[in-house]
């Protein structure tokens, strides 16, 4: 009895594995300050859950349609339209338990496996792209992102990975795991080679609603953009309802596609959670506004706090609770070679973050080495884990 090559294969999403680890060392007692999760650790507001409780109590329990409820994709298409500029009908959207498993359903409409299908991806960038590229049997293509792009790319980067094999691209934006933000300029020069090249969208957008100085602009806004983009977002990060599995996507054609493999896989989004994906959207926002105020504030002090480490440097990211810091000279420093070494030295002195390599491997000729920190925890952690950091760094 053999395991498939294919599963052996499959990639993962380290950061739940270094939770693993913080979980392990917490329960022997150890003291970890943890950055390496990305999860609000605000509560799911009371007005939501209480509609959660209500469709309980209603009986809304039972299978839906694949692609969702008709009152809670009425919602989204609301929700997009509003958000993007665009008109979304409810016959342009699908949800799911979760929004990640849109990446998968993306790449399987519109790759076919085997026959040298091409994906371009963000790296570095989330884990799960590369991963699901290349379980659906499609060619994975890295596009590098640079720290003097304040972790965005080079059009002219973007253009010579472009071939005839190539039928997606994957963008991210804001970014995990930089924060980086894609500008207006870069997303109408992004669109005018994606119609020149008649290539598909997957627009990860799933930390829309938290981009901190500037408004927020999607891809799709852009004139005829709309039919060729696959709008992936959800309520985990905005609405802190990461467990509740809610996301969604949209796009004209692509979506009763993406409802049959709906059907195929979860047979349809969690029925009472889509009640309070309803309330999220449409309901009262203070509390959602409130989170974002203590992530722009979280970001504006760890940024403060990492930079005054002597061989760290890092910029402050425009949007999600991520800051992706230059470690390379403290590396010399310690005489280590990689930053998951790094990593490794951080969490036994008690604090949790994640490598460079978690996120994809190296760009080919960049010696610079980065970790990820998520700010997504309290003020009183920031201070406390990056006090701990400064002491390993410098031994002070």
């Amino acid at each position: 009895m053999e395991v498939s090559k294919r599963t052996l294969q499959l990639g993962t999403e380290t950061a739940f594995e270094v939770l693993a680890e913080v979980n392990k060392l917490t329960r022997e007692g150890k003291n970890i300050v943890s950055f390496c999760i990305g999860q609000p650790d605000f509560d799911t507001p009371k007005h939501i859950k209480d509609a959660a409780i209500k469709a309980i109590n209603e009986g809304k329990t039972n299978y839906t349609d694949s692609a969702g409820t008709m009152i809670a994709r009425e919602a989204v298409a609301r929700y997009l339209s509003r958000t993007r500029n665009i008109d979304v009908k409810p016959a342009h959207v699908v949800i799911a338990n979760g929004a990640k498993h849109f990446i998968a359903f993306a790449i399987a409409c519109t790759t076919d496996p085997g026959v040298g299908d091409e994906v371009i991806y963000p790296n570095p960038g989330y884990p799960i792209y590369e991963s699901q590229i290349i379980a659906n049997g499609a060619v994975p293509i890295t596009l590098p992102l640079t720290e003097k792009k304040k972790f965005s790319f080079e059009i002219g980067e973007l253009e010579s990975r472009i071939t005839k094999r190539t039928k997606l691209l994957i963008l991210n934006t804001p970014h995990n795991p930089t924060g980086g933000i894609l500008e207006e300029g870069d997303l109408l020069e992004i669109a005018a080679l994606c119609k020149k090249h008649d290539l598909w969208v997957y627009a990860d957008e799933i930390y829309c609603q938290l981009s901190y100085d500037k408004e927020f602009k999607s891809i799709a806004t852009i004139p005829g953009m709309y039919e060729r983009t696959i709008i992936s977002d959800g309520a985990s990060k905005a609405y802190a309802m990461t467990g509740w599995r809610m996301g969604f996507a949209a796009n004209p054609l692509l979506a009763p596609h993406m409802a049959r493999w709906v059907t195929n896989t979860e047979a349809c989004g969690n029925h009472m959670a889509q009640y309070a994906l309803i309330e999220a959207l449409d309901g009262p926002h203070e509390e959602t506004k409130k989170m974002v105020q203590s992530f722009r504030e979280r970001r504006d002090l760890i940024v403060k706090l990492i930079n005054e480490i002597e061989g760290v440097h890092c910029h402050s990211p425009g949007g999600a609770f991520y800051i992706y810091p230059n470690v390379t000279k403290a590396l010399e420093k310690l005489d280590l070679s990689e930053a998951e070494d790094l990593r490794k030295l951080l969490l036994e002195n008690g604090v949790a973050v994640l490598a460079d390599k978690h996120f994809g491997g190296r760009n080919h000729g960049d010696p610079e080495q980065y970790i990820r920190l998520s700010y997504a925890t309290s003020k009183d952690n920031i201070i406390e884990g990056i006090k701990r950091m400064k002491k390993v760094i410098e031994g002070k």
